[in-house]
């Protein structure tokens, strides 16, 4: 019996597709693991939404982690690029912000980019390295400035003394100097001008502004003062009346040059100029107004400043104000003396303010406590405040005690600080040596490897723990990094050699892409070779970034120069027409113009022409065309010359060797040709080797070959006797000259335009043949039957003559069959009414084995249908079988 079960197995029930299969491309029914990457890598590359990929990874990673790690990393990578993105827009906002406030601060402007780099911004991409170049060409506008306030300042003191000088010679110097010092006066003034109508004057550090003032101010006191002396001194000397200027030394000369004796030591005090008084009362009465300003506004801190101004300026115009004026300002200086009064007694006032924020320290509520550095931040700042409120008043003990308690009492969040920052200052300090022992020991275990790339991967890591390795005190800093260079160095020595015979190498192979790039051709194997040379050598040794990347612009400059200039010459010779090109290009224009005219006769003369240009027909018949009157001209000697030279081979070996050897140059030695022979030991070289194998394919002959090629007759040279009496091959036929890109285009675009235009046509006129005879058919005139060229070459004169007679009897017959004839050689559909007379008469057709095909009698059928009466269907169906059987 048979041991099969007699329970038929139930078959297993088809898995459902994925829901994602149809996103993926079946990653989820994929049979393997790598199946499923590789679609998974393939759908990746299509860039699918966030969404898509979040939901795909959900389900792929329960199934496939292998598979599932490339969607998370295309996910992290969008996620990084939104990071990415959001902190340049954050960046970028801050940079726009500086950029747009009327006065940008150096420290901010160099802030920004620090601390931008820390926070992860791309300053290397747009829009934060645009941003960070526009911060550094403000920042160094604002330094020029401030470096042109500083030459400003020193050329006012240089041209002041200048001027001083002149006051001890004699005043004719004075007087030639004049004009030159005018001269630099107006240049230093319009430079200062310059200065502070810059655009970025306003973010000028405040300190540098007041220079420029009073270097303005000090050289126009004394150049006022030069100028009414120096006129004063050419009035006297010109008027004996005129008063004496001034300057001393002036003075002498010119009451010498009068005969006065000289005036005694002790003489009086010269007269002011109207200018220096003026000008000393204004700027009096400047500082006065201030001053009034500040008190009556209660600004104690101001009215101070104000009053020390004030006092600055009587110093240096006291002597040339009035008694009224000089009254109204004690007046002010002693008002601004209550004012500071009244400060010093509200001094207690910020003294309990002070003692309140020093107590409030260490009552901050549960989590606002503030940390060691920022407690030692405000400790400082209160006690400054505390030092300024003593300098208005009289000291508090009282107070001071309460403040001073309350601040030791809070330092000691400071003492807790500092004694963890001194700890970890330990640990980072021990770290560092550690590291530098570390370094050492590893220099001397790799002193000698060759690894050049791990060694400067290694290097890189060492520097990267050691700016990692914590924060130290500035002194100890200072001991230590000492020792870490002097580890660096030696560990660095090997690697710094290498990199220094490698750049002799780079350097070697920039001048030999120098000279490979300069040669007249260009050598792509020897640049292939040059190439992976320096690839090697790069990845040998590594260089830094900066020095790499400019040796490598150096060496794949001439490189490209030698590629630029073959590629403008393959350019520039693609553009150039030669005169077939020309000749192609115009014979591409006429066949454009016969395809617009719709002419089939000019198109196909048109055509013709041009292929006769492409073959180099024209050029050789203008060629011949120009030379027939220079050949009617020449001597009979050389037509006969000519003649053997065009039949060289009709010509006896020994006949007229020696004139034929004078008169014509000497021909073209023939290139050597293998002969067929059998070349072993004792066998003739004539002789045909013996078949070793079967014939080659389509060397074989039946019995009957025989037989039907002696019918033929005898056959036509072909490759086997093209050989001359001389048993040599004649020359090749000569090819066309080959054509430019821009001739080639157009002949073709014009060839497909003619062919495209031939078949419009041919179709055109086949349609109206085909509607005319169909006219014909239902008019009864066989008249409007078309010629036999219209109809075209399927159909012969004999059955065009049996449609004519067809038509110019009256309508006869039944032409059923005859349609169901024509749309089975046609292969035409026959309508659904007549589909089953179409099958039986095919089953007809099968038992008359010797009658014609209806494809063979298709004319006859058709001049059957003619002789009948014309209707719509019938009419309807010998169109679409006449079109198909005309057309083959």
């Amino acid at each position: 019996m048979s041991d099969a079960s007699e329970v038929n197995p139930v078959p297993a029930k088809p898995q459902a597709p994925h829901a994602l299969d149809a996103l993926t491309g079946g990653a989820f029914s994929a049979a393997t693991s790598g199946e499923r990457a590789a679609r998974i890598r393939d759908w990746l590359a299509t860039e699918p939404a966030s969404g898509q990929l979040q939901e795909v990874f959900k389900e792929l990673s329960a199934r496939d982690k292998g598979a599932a790690r490339a969607v998370r990393e295309r996910l992290n990578e969008i996620r990084r690029a939104k990071e990415q993105e959001a902190i340049a827009a954050e960046w970028a906002e801050k940079a726009q912000a500086l950029l747009t406030a009327p006065k940008l601060n150096i420290a901010d402007a160099m802030a920004w980019q620090r601390d931008a780099a820390k926070a992860g911004a791309p300053l290397s991409r747009e829009p934060l390295s645009l941003l960070k170049l526009q911060l550094a060409d403000r920042v160094r506008v604002i330094e020029d400035l401030q470096h042109r306030v500083q030459v400003q300042r020193e050329a006012a003191v240089l041209l002041a003394q200048r001027i001083e000088v002149f006051s001890t010679k004699p005043w004719r110097d004075a007087l030639a100097a004049l004009e030159p010092l005018r001269t630099d006066v107006a240049r230093w003034q319009e430079q200062a001008r310059e200065l502070t109508g810059d655009a970025c004057w306003a973010s000028v550090d405040m300190r540098f502004p007041p220079l420029l003032d009073a270097s303005r101010s000090q050289l126009l006191v004394v150049w006022d003062a030069f100028q009414p002396a120096l006129a004063q001194a050419i009035a006297a000397a010109e008027d004996a009346a005129a008063p004496l200027p001034p300057v001393p030394v002036w003075a002498d000369e010119l009451r010498a040059a009068r005969g006065l004796p000289a005036e005694p030591a002790h003489a009086p005090k010269p007269k002011v100029a109207p200018e220096v008084l003026e000008k000393a009362v204004q700027t009096v009465r400047e500082a006065l107004a201030t001053l009034e300003k500040e008190t009556a506004e209660g600004h104690g801190k101001a009215s101070v400043g104000a009053a020390a101004a004030l006092r600055a300026v009587l110093k240096q115009h006291g002597r040339h104000i009035d008694n009224a004026l000089e009254q109204q300002v004690h007046g002010a200086l002693v008002a601004a003396g209550e004012l500071e009064g009244w400060q010093r007694w509200s001094a207690d006032q910020l003294r309990e303010d002070l003692v309140a924020q020093a107590e409030a320290l260490l009552e901050r509520p549960e989590g606002q406590a503030l940390g060691g550095r920022k407690m030692q931040e405000t400790l400082r700042r209160l006690r400054e405040q505390w030092k300024q409120a003593d300098q208005g008043g009289a000291p508090n003990h009282a107070l001071w005690k309460r403040f001073d308690t309350a601040c030791n009492t809070a330092h000691k969040v400071v003492e807790v600080w500092l004694e963890k920052l001194r700890t970890e200052a330990a640990g980072h300090k021990a770290r560092r040596l550690a590291l530098i022992e570390e370094l050492s020991v590893w220099a001397q275990a790799h002193a000698a490897s060759g690894d050049w790339k791990a060694t400067h991967r290694a290097l890189q890591q060492f520097a990267e723990r050691w700016r990692e390795g914590g924060h130290v005190g500035e002194k100890l800093f200072a001991e230590l990094q000492p020792l870490w260079k002097q580890a660096m160095d030696l560990a660095a020595a090997p690697l710094e050699a290498a990199q220094k015979e490698s750049l002799v190498r780079r350097q070697a192979l920039v001048e030999e892409a120098a000279a490979l790039g300069a040669a007249p051709t260009l050598r792509i194997d020897a640049i292939k070779a040059l190439q992976q040379r320096w690839q090697v050598e790069a990845q040998t040794v590594a260089l830094e970034r900066r020095q790499e990347q400019k040796l490598w612009d150096a060496f794949r400059k001439p490189i490209d120069e030698a590629f630029s200039r073959k590629s403008a010459q393959r350019e520039r010779a693609l553009t150039e027409l030669t005169a077939h090109d020309r000749m192609v290009l115009d014979a591409s224009k006429a066949l454009e113009a016969a395809n617009a005219s719709g002419d089939t006769q000019r198109i196909r003369t048109a055509l013709q022409a041009l292929e006769a240009a492409l073959r180099g027909q024209s050029q050789a018949a203008e060629q011949v065309r120009s030379d027939e009157p220079a050949q009617a001209q020449s001597s009979p000697n050389a037509t006969e010359a000519e003649a053997s030279d065009t039949a060289p081979d009709t010509v006896p070996e020994n006949a007229g060797a020696g004139a034929a050897t004078a008169d014509a140059p000497k021909a073209a030695q023939r290139p050597v040709r293998a002969v067929r022979g059998d070349d072993r030991p004792g066998m003739k070289k004539d002789a045909p080797a013996a078949p070793g194998r079967g014939a080659r394919p389509g060397e074989w002959r039946d019995a009957r070959a025989g037989d039907r090629d002696a019918s033929r007759g005898p056959r036509a040279a072909g490759r086997g006797d093209e050989r001359n009496a001389r048993g040599q091959r004649p020359a090749p036929e000569e090819r066309a000259p080959r054509l430019g890109d821009t001739a080639f285009r157009a002949q073709r675009e014009a060839m497909e335009n003619a062919q495209l235009a031939l078949k419009k046509l041919a179709a055109q006129a086949h349609g109206e043949a085909l509607t005319q005879l169909l006219t014909a058919w239902e008019k009864r005139d066989a008249a409007q039957v078309p010629a036999t060229q219209d109809l075209g070459g399927r159909v012969p004169p004999a059955v065009r003559s049996a449609w004519v007679q067809a038509l110019s009897c009256a309508p006869q017959g039944d032409a059923s069959e005859a349609l169901l004839r024509l749309e089975m050689a046609a292969e035409a559909p026959t309508p659904a009414e007549h589909i089953a007379a179409r099958r039986m008469l095919q089953l007809q057709l099968l038992t008359r084995r010797n009658d014609p095909a209806p494809a063979q009698t298709w004319g006859q059928d058709a001049a059957r249908v003619l002789a009948s009466a014309s209707d719509a269907g019938s009419a309807r169906r010998l169109q679409g079988a006449l079109k198909t059987l005309l057309r083959k």
